[in-house]
């Protein structure tokens, strides 16, 4: 039954990032990523997440994804990972049986002024975190996210995503490290998902 649900959320998710444009395909003129690759598809996970019902679903199906894991805190590298983050501790929190997941945020350099701290939030070492990011390709941010959380001394075991691109490797490169990779959605559950026109 809960896999069942699973699956239906899951396509709920898919069909959004439709609804919310925050899918694009064009195969003639591609979009160029943040590797500097170019592709035809662009998943805009901060379109998606501006939305509440849509914050909701992911959190639904993330909390599900995480829910026999031992964790204690969830983030991940600015920006992308801030409301990603945030909507899975609350929806765990607000949700029966209530688990309480604080939060923190990679920033991509470490501050100049205050206490030029690179990590911020509710972590402290040796805490179990869960690094998430709203999108796989290259692995780039998860695994500075990653690399930041364990020069912290936090233990980082398990990794989320909201779609997986399937290109460049990018769960090879995260898997390598040792991390489980967790992703609610690929590229091909969004492109069936396409509505008819």
């Amino acid at each position: 039954m809960l896999d069942l649900l699973f699956m239906d959320a899951s396509q709920q998710l898919a069909t959004l990032f439709w609804q919310y444009k925050a899918f694009k395909w064009d195969p003639d003129n591609g979009f160029v990523l943040a590797s500097g690759e170019t592709s035809p598809y662009y998943v805009d996970c901060r379109a998606l997440l501006a939305h509440p019902d849509a914050r909701w679903l992911v959190a639904q199906l993330a909390c599900a994804a995480i829910r026999d894991l031992s964790l204690d805190v969830v983030g991940g590298l600015e920006i992308g990972a801030i409301p990603l983050a945030t909507a899975i501790s609350d929806y765990a929190f607000a949700t029966q049986p209530s688990k309480t997941y604080d939060t923190f945020i990679v920033r991509k350099q470490a501050k100049e002024h205050g206490l030029g701290k690179r990590i911020e939030g509710a972590v402290k070492a040796n805490d179990r975190v869960l690094v998430v990011d709203d999108v796989l390709t290259s692995g780039g941010s998860l695994l500075q996210a990653l690399l930041a959380a364990r020069d912290a001394q936090l233990h980082a075991s398990h990794a989320l995503v909201i779609v997986d691109r399937q290109e460049q490797e990018g769960k090879k490169i995260i898997e390598a490290q040792g991390v489980s990779l967790i992703s609610l959605l690929t590229l091909d559950d969004l492109k069936t998902a396409q509505p008819n026109t």
